[in-house]
């Protein structure tokens, strides 16, 4: 496993096989989230695509990683994935490639934001699809969102670090 120095080093595939580099996102506030297409959470593709138009203008990027290790609710193919996500939800921020987000095939992306930010109990792997991770303008990881938690109730924290300067 690739052990990565800080987040702008990472990097991922987007669904189309483009290589998309983290280190584009150095001054942007980051919203990563592992998505599916069939999950009871699916429904937050509308918030997170109504932060992207809200905010994407104040520097918030949001990436999607589909994922199909949680009850297969991500059979679908990129080239489906990205269809889906744009014809139910309106999707227009980057989903990438889908990944595995535990196991030994986990991401990179993954194990780096796993080992900065656990969960409850100190816990580090990933429960369900649409946990959250957000990054703030520095590249640190300072929160991390559980699956139910919707989108709209961290709005705030989202707003506070687009507020901070780099």
């Amino acid at each position: 496993m690739v052990q990565m120095s800080q987040f702008y080093d990472l990097k991922a595939q987007l669904g189309n096989g483009k290589i998309y580099d983290f280190d584009q996102l150095r001054g942007k506030v980051v919203l990563i989230v592992n998505v599916a297409s069939r999950c009871g959470f699916t429904p937050q593709y509308k918030e997170l695509q109504y932060f992207y138009e809200k905010y994407g203008e104040m520097g918030l990027e949001i990436l999607g990683f589909p994922c199909n290790q949680f009850g297969n609710q991500e059979p679908l193919t990129d080239e489906q994935i990205s269809d889906f996500t744009r014809e139910k939800f309106g999707v227009t921020f980057p989903i990438l490639k889908k990944i595995d987000v535990n196991g030994p095939d986990e991401h990179p992306v993954y194990h780096y934001l796993k080992e900065q930010k656990h969960g409850v109990l100190g816990f580090k792997g990933i429960k369900w699809n649409f946990e959250k991770f957000l990054i703030d303008r520095n590249g640190i990881v300072t929160n991390r969102y559980f699956s139910a938690i919707p989108p709209i109730t961290f709005e705030s924290r989202i707003v506070e670090l687009l507020e901070q300067p780099n």
